[in-house]
């Protein structure tokens, strides 16, 4: 399977150059490094490791995630004498895409809300600019397309103009809004919003909330709020805390993802704006330096370019000629 095979099995996605495109920085950067690495070398090396260690950091997978690779590749070549390019694919691909599945700890959402609780209570968190409104736009239009019965809560009452943008998404999509306006409570948004999704039989209610990380104390009160707010309404709500995070900041990304888990309890992750980046291997950084599963992944601005995050999938596609 090729990295275009890879998005064409989302039957609702429409092909253009630019998604396939998009990808294939990430692909090129680290394959390409590794392919250079490997030639001519036929045993796998303490130099070829130390290679293996740059790539991985320069890739943006991270210092603790690298060294964790680097540690079972060693033990791997030295059980199972691996010793040529092609099985040293193989053997990455393999402990790369156990990384990514060690941290699914709860099962994957799909846009069809299969066995999950109705209505689902989705709470989205992210600083401002990293994609969160326009993700949780291409996310209701997801499951709109799906037949579901979507609200939209403007939940980020301090932003100028967050609400407007959320409302103007609503629209586009043809779902459900409630705000209560800008510099308003949003634990009061999310109570009304959780009530309205509640007594009118909607499959899901998805909350935005303020991306502000200038005082760590009050974005943990304010969300934590929030919480407590919404479980008095549903005792599980929220069923989704998910973290939306840019993953063309490369280790910033990592920095955002420690303030907001502090705050927090993040369940989920959605990583956007993969299509416009050499740096996918944030994707893996974060998910196993944090233990929290990639849920959605971002390739594109189109309204349809969004994915269900497939971790077998996606390591293939990195390691694809």
């Amino acid at each position: 399977m090729s990295i275009f095979d890879f998005f064409k099995k989302d039957k609702s996605a429409t092909s253009s150059p630019e998604k396939s495109v998009g990808l294939e920085k990430t692909k090129e950067s680290f394959f390409g490094k590794l392919s250079k690495a490997l030639a001519g070398k036929s045993t796998i090396d303490n130099s070829f490791l130390d290679e293996l260690e740059e790539i991985l950091i320069t890739s943006d997978v991270g210092v603790e995630t690298t060294v964790k690779i680097i540690d079972r590749v060693e033990q791997r070549v030295k059980r199972d004498k691996y010793i040529n390019s092609n099985e040293l694919h193989l053997l990455l691909r393999d402990e790369i895409t156990l990384l990514l599945t060690e941290n699914k700890k709860t099962p994957d959402v799909d846009f069809n809300l299969s066995n999950v609780p109705k209505p689902y209570v989705l709470m989205v968190v992210g600083v401002n600019g990293v994609g969160k409104t326009t993700t949780i736009g291409k996310l209701a239009n997801k499951f709109k397309q799906n037949g579901k019965k979507v609200l939209l809560a403007a939940g980020d009452t301090f932003r100028a103009g967050a609400v407007d943008q959320l409302e103007i998404w609503s629209k586009r999509v043809g779902c459900d809004f409630i705000s209560h306006g800008m510099n308003t409570d949003p634990s009061a948004v999310a109570f009304d919003a959780i009530n309205k999704a509640k007594n009118e039989n909607f499959d899901i209610v998805i909350i935005d909330t303020a991306g502000r990380l200038h005082n760590k104390i009050n974005l943990m009160n304010e969300l934590s709020k929030i919480k407590r707010v919404m479980s008095k309404v549903i005792d599980s709500a929220p069923n989704d805390v998910m973290l939306v995070l840019d993953a063309s900041t490369g280790q910033n990304a990592f920095e955002q993802a420690r303030h907001f888990t502090a705050a927090t309890e993040v369940s989920s992750l959605a990583l956007t704006k993969l299509d416009g980046t050499a740096k996918g291997g944030v994707v893996l950084g974060v998910s196993d330096q944090f233990k929290i599963p990639v849920r959605y992944i971002g390739i594109g601005e189109g309204i349809d370019d969004l994915r269900l995050f497939n971790p077998s999938e996606f390591v293939n596609s990195l390691f694809e000629v």
